[in-house]
């Protein structure tokens, strides 16, 4: 071991002070950059004899994110011949868009609920209520009272061929209130949103039974 001074300048700031410099210092045969620059001068130390195969790294490396954006997928399927593919996709916190494609339906409108739970073991029943961490009651989806999972009605046409684009603030894909392992469900009749005055309006909308199902699971980017 042989004592050494370096008389070269290393100043560790904050990433966040860094800017840019075209100077540069040296150590021994070796340029490096003056961001990582240093106001200490002839400090001794006592260091390994210089190599000139030594590569010597101050610096950090700066990473940047670019976009948070989540995607996640639900597959239905029923006891009929109703099943069909829902696709979720999120940027950051922003609202969360919903593509929907169901095939096997009567035409006509048909309730489509967002359930509390992502279980299928009794078929569609075992996946509970709408989901509805606010504990409001039932409505549209434009409307400031309503479930989170109330997504309104999806049309079929005369095929039987129901599509949809939804987006929606309600149904994240991250965080407490995360959609991710609840459920789609298709109902069997309209969604009366919470305005037809049955005695299920205000918990169901009226919707009647439930025609298909499929767990919300994350999928690659």
């Amino acid at each position: 071991m042989a004592a050494y001074t370096i008389l070269s300048s290393y100043q560790f700031q904050p990433l966040s002070l860094l800017a840019p410099s075209p100077a540069t210092s040296t150590l021994g045969r070796k340029a490096v950059p003056s961001l990582c620059s240093s106001s200490f001068r002839g400090l001794p130390l006592k260091l390994p004899r210089y190599s000139p195969n030594l590569s010597v790294s101050t610096c950090p490396r700066l990473f940047t994110v670019v976009s948070a954006a989540k995607k996640a997928v639900a597959v239905l399927k029923g006891n009929s011949n109703v099943e069909g593919v829902v696709t979720l996709t999120q940027e950051d916190d922003g609202p969360t868009t919903v593509n929907v494609r169901v095939t096997g339906l009567t035409a006509g409108p048909h309730g489509f609920h967002l359930h509390e739970f992502g279980d299928t073991t009794n078929g569609c029943i075992s996946t509970g209520a709408h989901f509805n961490p606010n504990g409001l009651t039932h409505g549209a989806p434009d409307d400031e009272i309503r479930h989170a999972g109330d997504l309104g009605n999806i049309i079929a046409n005369a095929d039987g061929v129901a599509e949809a684009i939804i987006t929606d603030k309600q149904i994240p894909l991250s965080g407490p209130n995360s959609v991710v392992g609840r459920a789609f469900v298709v109902h069997e009749l309209e969604d009366d949103l919470g305005k037809g005055g049955h005695e299920l309006s205000l918990t169901t909308g009226n919707a009647g039974g439930r025609l298909a199902c499929g767990v919300v699971g994350l999928t690659p980017q």
